[in-house]
């Protein structure tokens, strides 16, 4: 049983309770994370992997044997991830060039549905430039969006100045020219996940339909030593930074669904519904049994 899960806690919690459940788990090191979606999602090559919220939802709508398992590995806030070099604000979006990494990326999806939401941005009047292609074979690029030439990364493009406005989280350049689009982008993001009742999530955990016909008690096992490690590290506050159980994801993966369906990156509307039933059917579980 394969597993890749960027957090060292987390990894060594659901590899004790897997071995515990009789299995014999294997982490596989794959840095960054993401890295190690394409293979989960199009070949099965591990069993329990960290996925972007956005690859479960594009890897459901393609098809693919991919199941939620409902723990968050990251959960952060988004807002500040627009950023540019100049004076440009949030409200110059439209007629202005802007990068992100992958039209699938998550922080992106995020992003450009607060556009839309909150500032009115119509995103078709904005001039898009992607970098990767998508961890799920099948997917493309909408027609109004431009691929950068091979071998062309966001970083450099960005601080470059041939972009105007870049979406960016981890791979976020240190560069001192660099400011938030969004003015109060923290206060702006906290209020945000106030008001909807969660935070937009990053990455959860998927796990194949062969791996939950095979391993589920230890795939359940993990799940249970995960949730009982980000219970104790949750810090309280209006809403929880890392979600653990389907009632505790359903808000943010419903949004989630409908930008990402408003932006084509998914080629129908996936309901949350259809994941829980997904995996309670796989691993023959009620849904209570997963949060929810």
């Amino acid at each position: 049983m394969k597993l890749v899960l960027g957090r060292d806690d987390l990894a060594a919690a659901a590899l004790a309770a897997a071995r515990e459940a009789g299995a014999e788990p294997e982490r596989v090191d794959i840095k960054p994370v993401h890295k190690a979606s394409r293979g989960f999602v199009n070949a099965s090559d591990v069993d329990l992997c960290e996925l972007a919220i956005v690859t479960v939802l594009q890897a459901v709508a393609h098809g693919k044997p991919v199941l939620l398992l409902p723990v968050t590995t990251l959960g952060r806030h988004q807002h500040q991830t627009l950023v540019t070099l100049g004076g440009l604000s949030v409200a110059e979006v439209e007629g202005h060039s802007v990068g992100v990494r992958a039209w699938s990326q998550t922080t992106g999806v995020w992003v450009r549905g607060f556009l839309t939401e909150q500032y009115g941005i119509d995103l078709r009047k904005a001039h898009w430039t992607t970098y990767e292609g998508h961890h799920v074979e099948g997917a493309e690029d909408p027609s109004w969006v431009r691929r950068a030439p091979e071998g062309t990364k966001l970083p450099a493009d960005f601080l470059a100045g041939n972009v105007d406005f870049g979406i960016m989280g981890n791979e976020l350049p240190a560069d001192d020219r660099i400011r938030t689009a969004v003015d109060d982008a923290r206060a702006v993001a906290e209020q945000w996940s106030q008001d909807q009742g969660f935070v937009p999530v990053n990455h959860v955990v998927g796990v194949s339909e062969a791996a939950a016909a095979e391993h589920g008690p230890a795939i359940l096992a993990a799940y249970d030593a995960m949730r009982s490690v980000l219970t104790a590290q949750e810090e309280g506050g209006p809403v929880a930074l890392h979600p653990v159980g389907f009632a505790g994801l359903r808000g943010a993966f419903t949004k989630a669904a409908a930008y990402a369906l408003e932006q084509d990156v998914i080629p129908r509307a996936v309901d949350y519904d259809e994941l829980v039933e997904r995996t309670c059917t796989a691993l023959g579980v009620a849904p209570s049994r997963l949060g929810g």
